[in-house]
């Protein structure tokens, strides 16, 4: 695991001078500690052979913590009917042998995620290392949605999902996959479950869904969740100065990180 620093725009007048942070992976037996330390994998450049990581405000389950809450308890109750069954699958196996893998995907990037996810980047993406399991869900033999996942003894990351269209219009099949991850990981004894970052009011869903939640500010992890909803809904419109100088007491500010 090696840590290099990319300088980003400097804020002069305010004496800010950030640097986005990275690290790079040298073998999966450090995935468990490149989570622990706030990073998550960067795929956004498909020309790297390299499999790099960034340090964000990342979100996880801490498992010890975890227990069902009642928007969980309530999705589960309407798409229980269903009788959906899940599979953990290596992932090279579901790239090799499931024909209808890519095409799935294909149609869900095309339909509802846009630019942001090409089928070169899945492909790029899918070579990866770190991506270890697919989460394979079906009702009646068809499937309706995937889940690309990171996992090893103690860790699983929810990477990437792709869902079936229809199901979607009446079923929160999203957020049912989400929770089935967890509580896969619940019972196979992991300790933490990573979700991505928590960035914007986009994210607050995944705050307002599930216990034990805890997130990495810069310095370790936290879990005051009400600071967390509002640094997202404040994410926007805030200065762009990093937080040590936007503190009402810079002083209690340093005296909290010990």
């Amino acid at each position: 695991m090696k840590i290099f620093f990319s300088e980003s725009k400097p804020e002069y007048q305010s004496y800010t001078f950030n640097y986005g942070i990275y690290c790079i992976k040298e073998s999966n037996d450090e995935l468990t500690n490149i989570y622990q330390s706030g990073f998550l994998p960067y795929s956004a450049s498909t020309a790297l052979s390299y499999e790099v990581f960034y340090l964000a405000r990342s979100l996880r389950v801490d498992l010890d913590r975890f227990d069902d809450t009642s928007e969980n308890r309530r999705v589960n109750r309407k798409i229980e009917s269903l009788n959906i069954q899940l599979e953990v699958i290596d992932k090279d196996k579901v790239v090799t042998t499931d024909e209808g893998f890519l095409p799935f995907c294909e149609n869900y990037i095309s339909s509802r995620i846009g630019e942001a996810m090409t089928v070169a980047r899945l492909e790029y993406i899918l070579g990866l290392t770190s991506g270890t399991h697919i989460f394979r869900f079906t009702k009646d033999h068809e499937v309706v949605g995937y889940v690309l996942a990171v996992i090893n003894s103690q860790i699983v990351h929810f990477w990437f999902s792709f869902f079936d269209l229809d199901l979607m219009k009446t079923h929160s099949l999203g957020k049912w996959m989400m929770w089935s991850v967890i509580r896969w990981a619940m019972d196979h004894e992991k300790k933490h479950v990573y979700l991505g970052t928590a960035y914007g009011e986009k994210a607050l869903y995944k705050v307002r869904d599930h216990k034990g939640l805890s997130f990495y500010d810069g310095n370790g992890w936290n879990q005051d969740m009400d600071l967390l909803k509002i640094w997202c809904k404040t994410d926007q419109d805030r200065n762009a100065t990093d937080r040590f100088k936007l503190a009402d007491d810079a002083e209690a500010y340093i005296r909290g990180l010990s």
